[in-house]
């Protein structure tokens, strides 16, 4: 083995030496550009490390910069990154057209990645005009080369019908192809495309599968499609807790059809079946109607086996003596049961029973003790009256500035008590430091929901006020209006 290694190593040197310098041109410049390739690579991986702070400070500019030096050198994964940096406005100002133009260097390159950023610049219309022939162009050049969001996006205008003939049959094949390879999208797609038997013959098991897949990478479109199908039991054993748990994860992320959902989800989910359910609802539709004898019927078989919410309503007939003999001692034992089980208003309610004294002696620190419960769940009621307890010191050592702390929870959810007594704290300086013109802010805030006294006092203080602190309170009580009193 030695000596065949000499022998080549001989002949290159007698190749060199008869005179041959063309092929050793050619052998230098090709490891130039093996050296100039090299070096785009490393400056590409750099930018990358720079935009991740991977192994050095975050610095989107240094990553532009390195990106920009790799992609000079034709390195197409940095062209495509530049393209990016440019499409977000990371470490430059976001400019669509120049994406496009790094976008198509690379994406002429054969660089999958680039070739759907392409394409989805195409569909948007963001720096070039809207052109989705010209977008399905560019996805299938993705997708041929098993780009899994090229594959999703091309199955998505197979299914409009969106600069190609409308296919479900190909968007079917497209959207699998994509999620078998683990993309949400194409997941969500595909389990949509079974739950509407469009280009597959209808199947809610499948499309079950499909959106737990990609209910478990966070895509909310599918734990709200997935939750719907819990509470409708299609495709799945119907489960309300299940069906809340996957509508609440939805609603975090700010979907909106979820956030409007999930209370309704929530309720079903502490009930025990379905007919637990309707019981509830027939029982409160019978209240609204005044018919409490009917509620009562509703009601008090499934308070009896553990329903809180059931438990509660029964309290509360009991407190007010509607559909039964009023009976304070009756009531503070349903609202126990509730509360315990956690129930907030239950909680709130036993809180004023202890409170008032009424069906249990009058104990203030087993008042405040069932008001901060309540109040931890953020029941806004609970929070003014425990707020109440600490301006006073009732049941607990007085203390203004968690009174003010505790009114300014509540006043943010609306509590016009809250609100007027946050107004009172700021005029006396109590907990606060004393400010009119946020004690006519509040003031002002509680009079819009239509309180007498809030007037009177926003009205008595404005006299000791000069005309640009009454406009200046005025301004940040409509600005404070406007953001629905969050953060005022």
């Amino acid at each position: 083995m030695k000596h065949a290694i000499k022998s080549v190593v001989v002949g290159l040197l007698l190749l060199f030496a008869s005179g041959s310098n063309a092929y050793a041109q050619d052998l230098e410049k090709g490891f130039e550009a093996q050296h100039i390739a090299e070096a785009a690579e490393a400056e590409f991986i750099l930018g990358t490390m720079y935009l991740n702070g991977d192994g050095v400070t975050q610095d989107t500019k240094a990553a532009v910069k390195s990106y920009r030096s790799s992609a000079a050198h034709g390195n197409a994964d940095a062209q495509s990154a530049l393209g990016w940096m440019y499409f977000s406005g990371q470490g430059v100002t976001q400019d669509y057209t120049e994406a496009v133009k790094w976008y198509r260097l690379a994406a002429m390159q054969g660089n999958a990645d680039a070739q759907h950023s392409l394409g989805l610049m195409y569909q948007s219309g963001k720096g070039v005009t809207q052109d989705y022939t010209e977008a399905v162009k560019w996805y299938r050049l993705a997708a041929d080369q098993g780009n899994a969001l090229g594959q999703s996006d091309l199955g998505t205008l197979y299914y409009s019908g969106q600069g190609i003939t409308q296919d479900y049959i190909e968007a079917v094949r497209l959207y699998r192809l994509a999620a078998v390879q683990g993309n949400a999208v194409g997941q969500f797609n595909l389990g949509l495309m079974y739950f509407s038997g469009k280009g597959v013959t209808q199947d809610y098991t499948e499309a079950a599968k499909w959106y737990r897949l990609a209910s478990g990478q966070g895509y909310a479109d599918a734990q709200f499609n997935l939750g719907w199908m819990y509470s409708e039991g299609q495709g799945v054993t119907k489960d309300y807790k299940e069906a809340a748990r996957l509508i609440e994860l939805a609603a975090e992320q700010g979907f909106d059809a979820a956030q409007k959902a999930e209370e309704i989800f929530r309720k079903r989910a502490a009930l025990q079946d379905v007919d637990d359910a309707i019981q509830l609802y027939l029982g409160s539709e019978a209240a609204e109607k005044g018919d409490f004898t009917k509620a009562l019927s509703k009601w008090r078989p499934i308070a009896v086996q553990g329903n809180a919410d059931a438990q509660s309503y029964l309290g509360s007939l009991y407190y007010e003596g509607l559909g039964v003999t009023q009976d304070y001692i009756e009531a503070v034992k349903w609202y126990r049961l509730a509360a315990a089980q956690g129930q907030a208003r239950a909680q709130f309610n036993l809180g004023v029973m202890y409170y008032e004294g009424q069906g249990v002696i009058q104990d203030y620190k087993e008042a405040a003790r069932w008001y901060r419960l309540a109040g931890g769940q953020g029941f806004a009621a609970a929070q003014t009256s425990l707020g109440v307890m600490n301006h006073e010191g009732l049941g607990v050592t007085q203390d203004y500035k968690e009174a003010a702390r505790l009114y300014r929870s509540a006043a943010a959810q609306g509590d016009g008590v809250a609100q007027f007594n946050l107004g009172v704290m700021y005029a006396n300086g109590q907990g606060v430091i004393k400010n009119n013109v946020y004690a006519h802010m509040w003031f002002n805030i509680a009079a819009s929901g239509g309180g007498t006294n809030a007037m009177k006092n926003r009205d008595s203080i404005a006299k000791s006020m000069t005309a640009a602190d009454i406009s200046k309170a005025q301004d940040l009580a409509g600005a404070c209006l406007q953001k629905n009193l969050k953060g005022c």
